[in-house]
């Protein structure tokens, strides 16, 4: 069984970029790529990416981009 995580903290790339307001989606892919302690997803839906907001907002503090 996987980890737990609360429905409201399912976070896509445009919802990432809008609360770390980065004018572009796709720089959350080039910081996915980029970074290795970039968080990686919890799931995928279709091609769509999941991540968990706790550990994006972890990551973001971290790196001082929150």
């Amino acid at each position: 069984m996987g980890r737990k995580v609360d429905a409201d903290d399912i976070v896509g790339t445009q919802e990432i970029a809008d609360r770390l307001a980065v004018a572009r989606s796709a720089v959350i892919h080039d910081w996915l790529r980029r970074y290795p302690d970039f968080p990686k997803p919890i799931a995928f839906v279709g091609r769509q990416r999941l991540w968990n907001w706790p550990d994006i907002a972890a990551w973001a503090r971290r790196t001082e981009r929150l």
